[in-house]
């Protein structure tokens, strides 16, 4: 057990209590940090995973107790103070001071921002009819897996992974399922062409109704009243949709109003150094709502991943104890949709060549990305081996240059 921090202890604040804020206190803990820690959250629950939301908790296979991060017990054991439901609604860089919404003022020698990204909703007519949803936090999730439970169709609006994932999720559950995504193709921000259209084929396989170069132009509801209801969707083609749950899967927004109110930078998130750092010296920020410089150039990037919340946790806590570190993680990221688990490792955007392994019909195959002869990321599908052995080459620079490369250093380790 963690010793209580003595009366004039430094005092570290961690506004935001979801995998980056909590790993922030974590972090300090391991390393040796004896100050004050404060876990802020937003939300009534316990720090919770958020990957199974869209996924095993829709489909009940993983249950609520299963997606606590740690236990009760954990935060006293490790002196963590944790406020659960309590926004923070100010913070006073003079004084350093942070004001939560109950009119709680606590003192700070170090601040950590891990306040997230929220969905983004639509905005269509219709938007606010009943059964019209986003999902993103855990009511979300519980609100929606008890929709999924008597609806007939659903439509997600967003080919992206929270869509697919709850689109495959719906499917599990028998209900019938429609996506709709404007680009001409699924995940695109995240993968390659090709893996695209291998997803694409495997959701109509599984009987979703796939309408791509399309969006929401309107939710349509029933009978006129206080209380109206989704019951279809018009697109931007002209087709109706039967729906009686629609949900946005067309991204999130980071949660960065706090920040902006006491002057910090703001570029797409909160803007910090490889450090982490904000600009204020006193105050870091880290997952979903900062925008960071690429590790290898770039400009500023901002990315949502657990491994990136994790990540960026050790280097804010390295700060706070005197041993500055900088961000060069290479990011990775992952999304199981159906019997498929799609790992990825890089960013692939900008690349100029594409090297494939593997099965596309057995559904195992990876495709590597090139740029100017240098491996820049790898999507690997149901071969977890390729994918690990891709994370430590990228970690370390390493730069196969072509086929018989790859063959080389990946042949030997094949599922």
């Amino acid at each position: 057990m963690t010793p209580a921090p003595a009366a004039g202890a430094d005092r570290t604040i961690i506004i935001g209590a979801g995998q980056a804020g909590l790993q922030v206190a974590v972090e300090l803990r391991q390393a040796g940090y004896a100050g004050a820690v404060t876990l802020v959250g937003d939300e009534a629950a316990q720090p919770y995973h958020r990957p199974p939301l869209s996924k095993a908790y829709l489909t009940s296979e993983k249950s609520l107790d299963a997606l606590q991060m740690r236990g009760q017990a954990f935060y006293s054991e490790q002196a963590i103070t944790f406020l659960p439901g309590l926004a923070a609604t100010g913070i006073d860089r003079a004084a350093r001071q942070v004001i939560l919404a109950d009119g709680t003022v606590l003192p700070y020698d170090h601040l950590v921002l891990a306040t997230g990204a929220a969905a983004r909703p639509l905005s269509c007519p219709g938007h606010d009819l009943d059964g019209v949803m986003t999902l993103r936090s855990l009511d979300d999730a519980t609100a929606l897996k008890a929709r999924l439970a008597t609806a007939r169709h659903l439509v997600v609006v967003g080919g992206g992974f929270i869509g697919l994932e709850a689109a495959a999720s719906a499917r599990k559950l028998g209900v019938a399922v429609s996506v709709l995504e404007m680009q001409d193709r699924l995940m695109a921000r995240a993968v390659g062409p090709d893996v695209s259209q291998h997803f694409a084929a495997v959701h109509r396989d599984h009987g979703v109704d796939l309408r791509l170069g399309q969006g929401i132009a309107e939710v349509l509801g029933d009978s006129p009243g206080e209380a109206r209801r989704a019951i279809a969707v018009r697109t931007t083609a002209g087709d109706t949709i039967p729906a009686d749950l629609v949900l946005a899967g067309i991204g999130v927004t980071p949660n960065t109003a706090l920040a902006l109110s006491t002057g910090l930078p703001i570029s797409n998130g909160i803007v910090v150094d490889e450090a982490q750092r904000t600009g204020d010296s006193h105050i870091h920020a880290l997952g979903d709502v900062c925008a960071f410089p690429a590790p290898h150039g770039a400009g500023l990037i901002r990315l949502e991943s657990v491994q990136n919340a994790v990540d960026q946790a050790k280097v804010v806590a390295a700060g706070i104890i005197g041993r500055p570190a900088r961000y060069q993680s290479v990011p990775w990221f992952w999304s199981d949709q159906y019997d498929l688990k799609l790992q990825m490792v890089g960013l692939s955007q900008g690349h100029d060549a594409v090297i494939e392994r593997g099965s596309r019909d057995e559904n195992r195959f990876s495709v590597f990305y090139m740029k100017a002869g240098r491996l820049i990321a790898i999507d690997s599908i149901n071969r977890p081996a390729d994918h690990m052995r891709g994370r430590k080459l990228l970690a370390h620079g390493a730069a196969p240059v072509g086929a018989d490369e790859i063959d080389t250093l990946f042949a030997a380790r094949r599922d």
